[in-house]
């Protein structure tokens, strides 16, 4: 298995730098030698201390999580300064989601299915249990085992060719940092006039905070939203339409 990069020197002096204070410094305000200072920063050592750990992350605000795992060079600026004031950022998507769910006599996971008269209270009732258990159940073969599945209506035709009124079969993404490039899903969004969309979708939540949203439908616009907006991904597993897909030519 491939080990885990670690960004804490890198971090440290980067942190130090955009503060403009000289390692001197930083080592006085934390009561800590210069040359550990310089020790962490040149990354000569290699086990700092916890109690080194949590005294620096403390005074830069920032969770020590983010410092060891985060290259915070390659994060947008305006998140960096959200970190810096000592916000809450998801820099990845990966924070841990409430995710209500239903179980079968087996125990076994329910598959819920939205229909279009929840659609609208989604937004609302996504993280509602009481919604979600209202929500009717089904199931098909051949689908995942073991993971979170629901079905969502769609409606346009902005994923032409696959017909309006289709109904999309897709997987809970609880990660959003592993969402790979030009992958279909439903994403759950917070404002705007669609509460439900599906897209194409390029994660540059690393790049840039965003995911870029393509239809297949060419006449569409590309649309960018950052990760802040969005509240749930679900991945494309297949689709049910009582219409054939239209065949050009």
């Amino acid at each position: 298995m491939d080990k885990q990069p670690l960004y804490w020197a890198a971090n440290l002096k980067l942190l130090r730098t955009r503060k403009k204070i000289s390692q001197q410094h930083l080592s006085g305000l934390l009561g800590l030698n210069r040359n550990k200072i310089t020790a962490q920063e040149s990354g000569k050592t290699r086990n700092p201390r916890m109690e080194d750990l949590v005294l620096i992350a403390g005074f830069f605000k920032i969770d020590m999580d983010i410092l060891i795992k985060t290259d915070l060079s390659q994060i947008p600026e305006t998140q960096l300064e959200e970190l810096e004031a000592g916000k809450a950022v998801d820099l990845t998507g990966r924070h841990i989601r409430i995710l209500p769910i239903t179980v079968n006599n087996s125990n076994e996971e329910n598959m819920e299915y939205v229909p279009a008269r929840a659609r609208a209270g989604y937004r609302s009732g996504f993280s509602d249990p009481g919604f979600i258990a209202a929500l009717p159940k089904f199931s098909l073969p051949d689908l995942p085992r073991g993971k979170t599945i629901r079905m969502f209506p769609i409606s346009g035709d902005s994923m032409h060719p696959i017909p309006d009124g289709s109904h999309i079969i897709a997987q809970y993404l609880q990660d959003w940092h592993h969402l790979k490039n030009n992958t279909a899903c439903i994403l759950v969004l917070k404002g705007g006039e669609e509460e439900i969309v599906f897209k194409i979708v390029e994660n540059q939540i690393k790049q840039h905070g965003t995911l870029v949203l393509h239809s297949l439908n060419s006449y569409y616009e590309t649309m960018i939203v950052n990760i802040e907006e969005v509240l749930e991904i679900w991945t494309f597993v297949g689709y049910i339409s009582k219409e054939l897909p239209a065949v050009s030519g």
